[in-house]
């Protein structure tokens, strides 16, 4: 699991079957001092209603990913699992992720 943020909404008329109605979104990796990490984007399949500047929980394992699914077929690496309201790092907690 990572820390990302939601940076675009991915839309697709064609799709694999297992993928219909299901919502993609673009993420970006970011570091525990809340700034983008410089690995490239990966798109995510949305369980939790997510938006655009969220910062989300992201699980990217292939098998861990589909398990939320109970699909062993369905087309994910990804899965958005929760929206992130703050984390507490050495006592901290005001909304960002900073080390002291």
């Amino acid at each position: 699991m990572y820390l990302a943020r939601v940076v675009g909404n991915l839309v697709s008329t064609h799709k694999n079957e297992r993928l219909v109605g299901k919502k993609l979104l673009l993420v970006q990796r970011l570091t525990l001092e809340d700034e983008p990490d410089d690995s490239v984007e990966v798109i995510a399949l949305d369980v939790v209603d997510a938006g655009v500047g969220d910062k989300v929980l992201v699980v990217q394992e292939g098998s861990s990913a589909r398990a939320i699914f109970k699909d062993p077929k369905i087309p994910v690496q990804a899965v958005i699992v929760g929206v992130v309201d703050r984390v507490d790092l050495d006592g901290r907690a005001d909304g960002r992720t900073e080390r002291t």
